[in-house]
């Protein structure tokens, strides 16, 4: 088959068409290698080097066919594509400088540094991912066990959940004055995620965004782009429309605790080739695609960015990512996407509502990156107006535990390639339509293949005749130790998500 252009599609784009048939996705989805070899390319980023092309490209990402395919192939219109030339041709001419002031031009000798640099933060990332990832959900559901038994016994106040992550740091009515310690209260495969512990408090005191190049002092995208680790904190309530992606550097943290922070409106926050990001206590919805547009992501560098997909919190190639206690909805793609090798990463305590697409993890069923992603899911409330994908993933070890799901259209869990998925107690309340009872989903994949894949379930509460569709030719020793140990009831889960989302902290009284 060929595209409008005449060129021919390559099968997996054929397959993602077939798709559409079957799972509602957008056709843009196999597009992100390209992205980053364009996005990096032109503005001679660190994503340039590290991007794989899709099948049916040539390997050599910087080949200049390359980039004049991906081109052709990104463009929603003859005109766009035209435009992307000229850029790409302007890059060629200049050898990737566009005169930065920041310093941007980069020689022939550069772009090998920087495939160098590229394949060591891909290395790093893969090395991120643990050796045993249940003895990762084992400890999980001890944590949860152990601040359980501690609220049953008396010894938390009346505050207290049971929920691990909150009880570390919620019960404390000064939490204001120490807010670098919710460092310390990750779980799972984001556990170790520092986010700016190591660095200093940086207070954002204005909410516009009207140089995405040259951002204010104050903003949140000022604060974000630097170098050095930062705590950033917001000094009141306030909504922030983002002109373009928010390209967040190493070692933050995004703390809206102690006012109401809204992301919405335009472009959303890209975590991409970084590592330690903990985003804390934002609200994030309404995303739209952006880009086609200079973008800066550090303060020595900033470099065109091709579109984005409209993503509420875009994970790309990086590792130690926490995302906790955010409320996500109405975004034009995804709420939460972690793709190409990102790994150990928890997403918890989050509200999703109003959705289709709501979570991806993992690129594609050919990217063999995705095999080193560990995730951990753990009390997020996936609310009304969901459809599916909470999660969807592909290749790597996904521990669902003591989440509520309450809304689901077509599935929760889905999956392909060949991942794992760890559900323990959860509670499972399917639809009124009777075709739409089961919380799993194998997409695009024969029962004779998907029956050897390790999908457990162990302690869920399945309602209004939801089931969840096991598979697996036997547990492990390591995964049967880890089921053991057990999350918390499922009759739990209502207490212990019950402050899922962005919460309404003021200083000097309890979150």
């Amino acid at each position: 088959m060929t595209n409008r252009f005449g060129f021919e599609m390559s099968d997996r784009i054929l397959d993602l068409q077939m798709r559409n048939l079957t799972e509602p996705t957008h056709a843009t989805r196999w597009v992100r290698p390209c992205r980053s070899i364009i996005d990096g390319a032109i503005d001679g980023g660190d994503s340039f080097a590290t991007a794989s092309p899709p099948p049916g490209f040539f390997a050599a990402p910087f080949s200049s066919v390359s980039l004049l395919l991906c081109s052709l192939a990104m463009a929603k219109s003859l005109r766009s594509f035209l435009s992307l030339v000229l850029l790409l041709g302007i890059f060629v001419v200049s050898d990737g400088s566009f005169g930065n002031k920041a310093s941007n031009s980069r020689s022939s000798g550069d772009l090998s540094r920087s495939l160098r640099t590229a394949q060591t933060m891909n290395s790093t990332s893969a090395s991120a991912a643990v050796d045993d990832p249940e003895e990762v959900a084992a400890t999980v559901c001890m944590s949860i066990r152990n601040s359980t038994n501690r609220r049953s016994l008396g010894y938390l106040s009346t505050c207290g959940t049971g929920n691990p992550i909150d009880d570390c740091w919620r019960c404390d009515h000064n939490w204001h004055l120490d807010r670098k310690r919710l460092a310390d209260c990750g779980i799972g495969f984001g556990r170790n995620a520092a986010g700016g512990r190591a660095g200093d408090y940086y207070v954002v005191t204005d909410p516009r965004d009207e140089d995405p190049v040259n951002p204010r002092p104050g903003t949140l995208r000022h604060a974000a782009i630097q170098d050095a680790p930062l705590w950033i904190t917001f000094q009141r309530d306030m909504v922030i429309v983002l002109k373009q992606e928010l390209i967040v550097n190493s070692f933050k943290t995004i703390d809206g605790r102690g006012a109401d922070v809204h992301i919405s409106g335009g472009a959303c926050v890209t975590v991409q080739y970084v590592t330690n990001v903990i985003i804390h206590g934002i609200h994030i919805h309404d995303c739209r695609p952006t880009g086609n547009a200079m973008v800066r992501s550090s303060p020595s560098h900033y470099g065109w960015r091709t579109m984005a997909d409209g993503d509420g919190i875009s994970i790309f190639g990086s590792s130690h990512v926490w995302v906790d206690h955010c409320s996500l909805s109405h975004c034009a793609d995804g709420l939460v996407d972690a793709v190409m090798g990102s790994t150990a990463i928890t997403i918890s305590n989050n509200y999703f509502t109003h959705h289709n697409e709501v979570m991806l993890l993992g690129h594609s069923d050919s990217y063999d990156g995705d095999k080193a992603m560990q995730v951990t899911i753990a009390f997020n409330h996936f609310g009304e107006g969901l459809i599916q994908r909470m999660p969807r993933c592909r290749h790597g070890y996904f521990h669902v535990v003591n989440n509520d799901y309450t809304h689901w259209e077509m599935y929760a869990i889905g999956g392909s390639a060949n991942p794992t998925i760890n559900s323990q107690g959860n509670r499972y309340l399917a639809p009124a339509n009777p075709f739409a009872k089961e919380v799993t989903k194998r997409v695009d994949t024969d029962a004779s293949e998907w029956r050897r894949w390790n999908w457990r379930s162990a302690g869920d509460l399945l309602l209004n005749g939801a089931y969840f569709t096991a598979s697996g030719a036997g547990a492990s020793a390591s995964y049967a130790r880890a089921s053991s140990l057990g999350a918390k009831p499922s009759a739990m889960v209502a207490s212990l998500t019950s402050g899922a989302g962005a919460l309404s902290c003021r200083k000097g009284r309890l979150c």
